[in-house]
């Protein structure tokens, strides 16, 4: 029975959930820990409520941010009080079966807005500035990507069109 790469690696997934690969992380370790592979079926409220309840007995939680947008979903950060907790959970709770997913956990690459907080490190001025930054650079890009829509040839009905409209009226 023959599977396909991306079939094989699932049931493999599947088939041993709790033997996760060994906690090796791109950053740094925080108190954020960065979940991904998470089920989008599950609504909000319902997932922040799992998400508590799965990693509360690894250390006193601050925070949880889990949104539903497109480029978000499926993806949380669980802001703990101490490195040790999170360093914890990321250890034991990889590849853990969440709603029938294996979760994938790795620390967050900045700092949370919840534990700057808490440290006096949080700089609301900052923070907005580098929002408005980014949707500078966003606008920006859509700006682009008009203009390169509006510079792209026209097809030849386009232009067939756009020659009767500005021929003059007889």
């Amino acid at each position: 029975f023959l599977f396909r790469p991306k079939q094989r690696a699932l049931a493999t997934a599947c088939a041993a959930p709790m033997a996760a690969p060994a906690a090796t992380s791109a950053n740094a370790p925080k108190e954020t820990v960065y979940v991904n592979n998470l089920s989008e079926k599950v609504n909000q409220e319902e997932m922040k409520k799992s998400l508590y309840a799965v990693f509360a007995p690894f250390g006193p939680i601050i925070d949880i941010v889990h949104f539903k947008s497109n480029k978000m979903r499926g993806q949380a950060f669980v802001v703990f009080r101490d490195v040790p907790a999170a360093s914890s959970a990321v250890r034991q709770m990889q590849g853990f079966p969440f709603y029938d997913k294996p979760m994938k956990l790795d620390y967050a690459k900045a700092k949370s807005d919840a534990t700057a907080k808490l440290d006096g490190s949080y700089l609301a001025k900052v923070r907005e500035e580098r929002t408005a930054k980014r949707r500078a650079e966003r606008e920006e890009r859509k700006a682009g990507a008009k203009k390169e829509k509006a510079a792209a040839p026209k097809a030849p009905r386009e232009e067939a069109a756009d020659a009767e409209m500005a021929a003059p009226a007889a």
